[in-house]
């Protein structure tokens, strides 16, 4: 097993992370995008997006091939009351990027319970979305998540090859873990604070109150749509 240390991380930020100097962050990755909370109700949605994905898609995001049969297996297992699961829609309200954040209780590097609790963070964005800097927004979006559920570590377990993943994790500044063909970032976390937890509350709202409008919108533009063809 070999160990890629990133260089000593910069100040943080609200996020728990901060790009390294000399980098240049992809303008999205500062925007706010509105991510919202995935509940047992969406499981047909959440199984719908990961559907889209083509086999290569599935082989990075899951390590393995996964049949349609596993894929609704996976989702059908989601325990909300533990878990966290959050996305971005589209205008159209097609979910086109998603995230799970599922808890390790009492795991922290190498199976140290002595490390603190760690959450894994798992993300899969459809192609059609892809360059726009979903996948860093809704990493941060896990930070801040698993600093509020009291862990200690993310954790991103990824193929070698997952280089965009990977990518996302080093910037952040994990370390990441190589053996052979698998690979395991680490990102130690600071503690929560009034401020992660204002932030959440109010992200979550926020994206809620933006779906139900685009909802509603989506709904009475059909409606007017019938009448103009029914006149």
């Amino acid at each position: 097993m070999t160990t890629v240390k990133p260089p000593p991380p910069p100040a943080l930020d609200r996020f728990g992370l901060k790009s390294p100097k000399g980098s240049l962050p992809h303008p999205a990755e500062h925007a706010w995008v509105p991510i919202r909370d995935l509940h047992a109700r969406h499981r047909r949605r959440i199984l719908d997006h990961l559907l889209q994905l083509d086999e290569r898609d599935r082989y990075l995001r899951f390590g393995s091939q996964v049949s349609h049969e596993q894929m609704a297996k996976y989702v059908a297992s989601i325990d909300f009351k533990r878990d966290e699961v959050f996305g971005v829609f589209n205008r159209k309200l097609h979910l086109v990027a998603m995230a799970h954040l599922a808890a390790m209780p009492g795991k922290g590097p190498h199976g140290d319970s002595s490390r603190g609790r760690a959450m894994e963070f798992g993300v899969s964005v459809l192609p059609s979305a892809r360059g726009k800097g979903l996948g860093m927004l809704l990493f941060k979006h896990a930070i801040m998540h698993a600093r509020n559920q009291h862990a200690s570590h993310l954790m991103i377990h990824a193929l070698s090859e997952n280089a965009p993943m990977l990518r996302i994790a080093t910037k952040a500044g994990a370390t990441v873990e190589r053996d052979g063909p698998d690979a395991e970032a680490w990102l130690k976390l600071p503690p929560d604070t009034v401020g992660t937890h204002l932030d959440s509350s109010l992200q979550s709202l926020a994206a809620e109150l933006i779906y139900r409008v685009k909802y509603r919108a989506m709904h009475v533009s059909d409606w007017v749509r019938l009448l103009v063809a029914s006149a």
